[in-house]
């Protein structure tokens, strides 16, 4: 297994969210809405998913510097984004490094059609829960940012081995809990997540699936 990160997280918590709210809003109704990926999960209300999901130039600047320099990321680098809905941080990552070599993939035919325009051409649509159509360690590094507990747990040790599989290198971000309360909370305003389990089933599951890449958690405190 890798290392524990801290990438995201900075991010993650500058964002406030009223988990009560989310829980009282019709929440079985807008589970069944976000989970067609469609438009209301990425650009609807902020009840069926992100609220607006758009470009904001430079939000995911920090992570695609961190990601750059843990994994040596230069010139003919090859980065994979497992579950790479509109490919902002991809794209982020070539403004930094315009030689690195990108691919993403993603369910979403809204979010991919709804891309950045200068990476729309590497992209395509797949499920993170099906063999990837890619060579064995085709890429430099494979990453996948808040996809893999959006599946039941089963397809997530198949995710994690095709991830291992493909990638010279990993990062996966996934949320989770420590206390009762975060607990709580990721109850609240998980709407797509499948697989809600602890830190410690978490790392159980990367074991199970040979999963020797890094690993980040995010937790709704």
């Amino acid at each position: 297994m890798g290392e524990l990160l801290e990438i995201v997280t900075p991010l993650h918590v500058a964002t406030h969210r009223d988990y009560l709210q989310r829980m009282v809003d019709e929440k079985v109704r807008c589970m069944e809405i976000a989970k067609r990926y469609g438009e209301e999960y990425w650009d609807g209300d902020r009840r069926y998913g992100y609220g607006g999901y758009r470009y904001i130039p430079g939000r995911w600047k920090p992570v695609a510097e961190k990601l750059i320099s843990r994994y040596s990321l230069g010139s003919g680098s090859r980065v994979l984004d497992a579950g790479c809905g509109k490919g902002y941080l991809l794209h982020e990552m070539t403004l930094i490094e315009p030689g690195l070599e990108i691919a993403g993939f993603d369910i979403s035919e809204y979010a991919l059609a709804n891309a950045k325009a200068e990476i729309r051409d590497k992209l395509f649509k797949h499920d993170l829960r099906a063999p990837f159509p890619i060579a064995e360690g085709e890429f430099d590094l494979v990453i996948s940012l808040g996809c893999l507990h959006n599946l039941a747990i089963c397809s997530v040790v198949k995710s994690l081995s095709e991830i291992e599989r493909v990638g010279q290198h990993s990062y996966v971000m996934t949320e989770s809990f420590r206390t009762n309360r975060e607990f709580f909370n990721l109850q609240c305003w998980a709407l797509t997540a499948e697989t809600l389990i602890d830190v410690n089933s978490w790392r159980w599951l990367h074991e199970m699936a040979g999963f020797t890449g890094d690993y980040e958690f995010i937790f709704f405190d």
